[in-house]
């Protein structure tokens, strides 16, 4: 009996890890992009990381807000499947479900496109905004070049999103890996070549931020034509809108304004903590930069495990309160020895880790990145498990809850703590990351309190 159930228990954490791995790594290849192009930035000079830093923390801040608009469209698609399973399993026409399915992509594309062409406008204006403010001239200058570069791959960046949360709800979410990383190396050559072209440091980061927009779109290409020949998929696929399609795409938008808000939020304290390092120094916004890319690659695995995990709450739900709790259990166990295993290796291996962002930095960069490094442990701890309790919650229909609890710890804890510790105490880069990390860490606080209080609602 014990030997049974230990292999049962290992065929639930596979579950897991099978549907949320996948996701994982169609994130970290989507971030190997931007890494990529910070490797690139670091051979024009600590300035150009610095600026082009900065232009990529306010485009992902803008991004990260639209995608929380269509981020839904994984749960509609999932909850659609089911139904058309259910229909299947008592022989009834299954057609209803089929379309319903379909009705979500095509509301799922519909809201991906308008919330694309406004973030767009955002990330110019944010660009823009950078030139005024009190940030060394010349590295503004490099932040607006790129924004304009990096602003229209909003679009298809967008489309891609949809696809793939179609996927994701589908149960099918590594069909989308292969093409990604082959983009990476195409987004290699691109970057050396506009590198190559470029007669300045402005064209050549304008050129860096150009090529990950023509990636965006030639995956989005890609991964269209890998979706039409999967047959699980294909009869599914549609993209223009048609009528009646209103009420779903009005669901849709309710399910992801609080989303989007939600992601904004997390967005937001970064970039501002990015402005708020550019007022100290260029190295220290280098630095930062940096670590705040490292932070985000290690990030791409929770995020992988909300999304994974959100679907899976959605199907457990249809089950009983006990499958959703022991989902639950499994997902935060295994967060949790991801994060302290990549923490270890941070702490032992810092030095190592930063060398190929910073070989031609300056020693006072490097030695701010090892500090900056070590306080991102403890950041990444907190950031990684709210995150994940957003994605619960998300399974459970519970889109709102995740809002009230960023808005308590990123605006009345996170950001006072950023002024407070990094500009009132002159604590500058180190007091702005203690900042980040209260703001994370009260946020992950009140989300898993109330995650557990909707476990306790189930009946």
């Amino acid at each position: 009996m014990k030997v049974a159930a230990r292999l049962k228990s290992i065929r639930k954490y596979r579950e897991v890890l099978g549907i949320s791995l996948p996701i994982a790594g169609v994130q970290l290849a989507g971030v190997a992009l931007t890494t990529t192009d910070v490797l690139m930035l670091q051979s024009v000079g600590v300035l150009a990381i610095a600026g082009g830093g900065l232009a990529m923390q306010l485009y992902n801040q803008i991004r990260t807000m639209c995608v929380g608009m269509v981020t839904a469209g994984a749960n509609l698609v999932a909850e659609a499947a089911a139904k058309m399973e259910k229909e299947k399993t008592s022989c009834q026409n299954c057609e209803a479900g089929a379309e319903q399915i379909r009705r979500a992509v095509r509301s799922s594309f519909a809201v991906a496109t308008g919330t694309a062409i406004l973030g767009a406008l955002l990330v110019i204006a944010l660009g823009g905004l950078v030139l005024v403010l009190p940030i060394d001239k010349h590295v503004a200058q490099l932040t607006f070049a790129m924004t304009l570069a990096l602003a229209p791959g909003l679009v298809p960046m967008m489309w891609l999103n949809v696809l793939r949360q179609f996927a994701v709800g589908m149960r099918k979410p590594g069909s989308l890996l292969t093409i990604t990383l082959i983009s990476i190396f195409i987004n290699i050559a691109l970057n050396w070549l506009f590198m190559t072209w470029a007669a300045s440091d402005h064209w050549k980061v304008a050129g860096i931020g150009l090529s990950t927009t023509v990636i965006q779109l030639l995956t989005f290409l890609a991964f269209r034509i890998v979706v039409l020949r999967i047959p699980e998929l294909q009869p599914y696929f549609h993209i223009l809108p048609c009528k009646g399609d209103g009420e779903t795409i009005c669901r849709l938008v309710r399910l992801g304004v609080p989303v989007s808000l939600t992601y904004g939020s997390e967005a937001a304290i970064t970039t501002i903590a990015g402005l708020v390092m550019g007022t100290f120094s260029p190295q220290m916004l280098a630095a930062h930069n940096i670590v705040n890319q490292l932070a985000y690659i290690v990030y791409q695995v929770c995020i992988g495990f909300s999304h994974g995990g959100s679907v899976l709450i959605t199907r457990a739900r249809a089950e009983s309160a006990d499958s959703v709790r022991e989902i639950t259990r499994r997902i935060l166990f295994v967060v949790v020895t991801y994060l302290g295993i990549m923490g270890a290796l941070w702490l032992l291996l810092g030095r190592w880790v930063l060398h190929p962002f910073l070989k031609e930095a300056d020693p006072t960069t490097f030695h701010i990145a090892v500090l900056l490094l070590c306080l991102a442990v403890l950041q990444q701890f907190a950031k990684g498990i709210q995150n994940v309790a957003v994605g619960l919650l998300r399974g459970l229909k519970d889109t709102t809850s995740g809002l009230r609890c960023t808005l308590v710890g990123y605006w009345l804890v996170g950001v006072p703590g950023i002024l407070i510790f990094g500009k009132l105490l002159g604590w500058e880069g180190y007091g702005v990351w203690l900042g980040l990390i209260m703001g994370f860490a009260t946020t992950a606080v009140l989300l898993l309190r109330t995650y557990s209080r909707r476990l306790n609602e189930l009946t």
